[in-house]
């Protein structure tokens, strides 16, 4: 026996359908999101260590008591002084230090500060606007931003390499690798929302399939979902 106001057995099945339905594209939205966010949060942490190793370390990549060496610091130790000596950069040359190709690697590490500075806002602005089109420019720019961190760490490295042991890192060094892995993460973060965004956002669009006899029908599902 029905009761008013009560959806019928056949109905019943109906309604289920339409909640598995409703359940799906719930999921789908999720993921979009989860995306987004996990976006977001890998962007902060390459930017805080950015800010650490270029700022609070002042882009010393070594540190020690006997050797501090950086984008802006080229200092060894004076056994006669007995103190750290900070070379310049006629000292450098002759020492077969490149000046244009130290200036090269200081440039294209703190462009990508500034762009890891402004980058977070351009991903909340395409997070709001959720624009496939979008999420392509932030891969690109991604892309970009590995490629100049990766060769200023490089000719940096490839500059200073007879005077800088493995062991010789310290922070500011490895906060810069972490950048540079955190930043392949956003990479592959970014293809998956693109991925995502290819399959799932047509379906997001469609409307729903189902029909209803009646308004109360149609209300009764929803109470139900």
């Amino acid at each position: 026996m029905a009761i008013a106001g009560v959806p019928t057995a056949g109905f019943t099945m109906v309604s289920r359908e339409h909640a598995g339905t409703r359940m799906g594209l719930l999921q789908q939205r999720c993921t979009g999101h989860l995306l987004c966010v996990l976006t977001l949060l890998e962007a902060t942490g390459a930017l805080a260590l950015m800010l650490y190793a270029l700022l609070w370390e002042a882009g010393n990549l070594v540190d020690l008591p006997d050797k501090r060496i950086g984008f802006y610091n080229f200092c060894l130790w004076n056994e006669t002084a007995g103190q750290l000596q900070c070379l310049e950069y006629k000292h450098l040359q002759v020492m077969g230090i490149s000046l244009p190709g130290m200036v090269l690697a200081r440039v294209c590490v703190y462009a990508c500060l500034v762009f890891s500075i402004f980058y977070p806002i351009f991903v909340a602005h395409v997070k709001c606007t959720e624009e496939r089109e979008g999420w392509k420019v932030i891969l690109i720019i991604l892309i970009i931003k590995t490629i100049i961190l990766s060769g200023g760490l490089g000719t940096f490295l490839f500059q200073t390499s007879q005077w800088i042991h493995p062991s010789d890192f310290t922070g500011g060094f490895l906060a810069l690798l972490g950048t540079q892995a955190l930043l392949l993460l956003q990479m592959l973060t970014a293809t998956m929302y693109l991925s995502w965004a290819k399959h799932a956002r047509p379906l997001l669009r469609r409307p729903c399939p189902l029909r209803f006899d009646s308004k109360e029908d149609a209300r009764a599902v929803d109470n139900l979902i």
